[in-house]
């Protein structure tokens, strides 16, 4: 379409993120725009505020004009996943016949727990991780076994050794949940540290589950490995989708995929599990996997913007807050420690500076004193973020 502001795709070579206006945001309904009153800038749940991309939109359209609206079936999602893998990370892995469409991510992970252990088996996580990894693990009666990030938020693989006896002590199936790259630190794991994941993996009788919903949001300074590519990550289970790199949050599909050895745990899922997928959904993450490539792009490269924007206001206007800039996701984890608000400075930005963040404490053990930041807006916004929550500490 064209560039005119009322537009609802991005021109060829626009940066998404800056094509939406405040007043063209607050029409939205969503979470992100209708949890909190107008006056409160949102900056935490993640929805881009970027226009949907025209092959995605069109397929959608088309779809609707077909009344094309019924169940999901086929491999074409996989199919283009599987083309997308090869063109942006040299990987053949994700065989179609490995594959299984699930309704998302995270009830992904369940179903990928429910195969792979016992209904009370313990799960490991890599604290501070996303809040789901929490409430979804435990709203089905099972323990959390934590293995804290290193101090320079990478895996700290004596931390997770630990887990893993601590865990292998308490069941006999205990299950890693890996989240790559990581949210909310925005670590792109290396092949090495992913190697040495599986290698300990085996070594423990321990399975993973890696969540890679955010694989496709790395920028050009790192390289995202899928952990299925690794040596000894031939048991392993993926679960991946379009949703975050394109905003498809509500399209609901995602993609379960189990390397070779695993391929007899993911031939038991239920078959009803294939029926909670959106057949929109489906259309819309095949779109954007085969056809949403530049559009993407221009998302990253405005995400660059936006990651150097962040340090240098925060640098000039809150430097006691720490940020260092990483190459995975489009989210920001901001040390507010030394701003003296307590555990939750994000609950002291939103009262008194009118910005919503994420609050660091449901991320597990380490994330008090921390908010997570959402950059995928325009900078005028994150701007306007920044100059807020520089008034608020006393």
């Amino acid at each position: 379409m064209g560039s005119k502001s009322g537009d609802v795709f991005a021109p060829a070579g626009a940066n998404p993120l800056c094509l939406l206006s405040l007043e063209q945001l607050r029409r939205r309904t969503s979470m992100k725009w209708r949890t909190y009153p107008a006056d409160v800038l949102p900056l935490w749940v993640a929805e881009m505020d970027a226009p949907l991309a025209e092959p995605v939109a069109r397929a959608i359209t088309e779809a609707v004009a077909l009344g094309d609206t019924g169940y999901p079936a086929g491999t074409a999602y996989a199919e283009a996943l599987a083309g997308f893998a090869r063109e942006r990370w040299g990987w053949d892995g994700p065989a179609v016949e490995r594959t299984a469409i699930v309704p998302d991510v995270m009830l992904g992970v369940v179903e990928m727990l429910r195969l792979v252990s016992g209904p009370h088996d313990p799960v490991i996580v890599n604290c501070p991780v996303y809040p789901p990894f929490y409430q979804f693990v435990r709203s089905q009666g099972r323990p959390v076994v934590e293995a804290p990030l290193g101090t320079d938020g990478r895996i700290g693989f004596v931390a997770l050794e630990d887990a893993f006896r601590r865990a292998v002590r308490r069941a006999q199936r205990p299950v890693y949940l890996l989240c790559s790259p990581h949210n909310p630190t925005g670590t792109v794991h290396t092949a090495a540290e992913l190697t040495e994941v599986a290698r300990l993996a085996r070594a423990h009788g321990v399975r993973v589950v890696a969540d890679e919903i955010h694989a496709p949001i790395v920028t050009s300074e790192a390289s995202f490995v899928p952990y299925l590519s690794v040596p000894g990550a031939e048991d392993g289970l993926s679960l991946m989708s379009a949703s975050k790199a394109w905003n498809l949050a509500g399209l609901k599909a995602a993609l379960a995929i189990a390397g070779p050895e695993a391929a007899g745990d993911l031939a038991r899922l239920p078959e009803e599990v294939g029926h909670g997928p959106s057949h929109l959904g489906v259309i819309a993450h095949t779109a954007a996997l085969r056809d949403g490539g530049g559009w993407l792009d221009a998302v990253l490269s405005g995400l660059d913007a936006n990651r150097r924007l962040l340090a240098s206001l925060l640098a000039e206007q809150l430097p006691a807050v720490r940020y260092a800039p990483a190459p995975g996701t489009y989210l920001a984890w901001l040390d507010c420690r030394e701003l003296g608000l307590g555990d939750d400075p994000a609950e002291v930005f939103l009262r008194r500076g009118r910005v919503a963040l994420n609050s660091g404490t449901p991320f597990g053990t380490g994330g008090a004193g921390f908010v997570r930041m959402n950059l995928a807006t325009s900078p005028e916004l994150i701007t306007e973020a920044v100059r807020r929550m520089a008034a608020c500490p006393d």
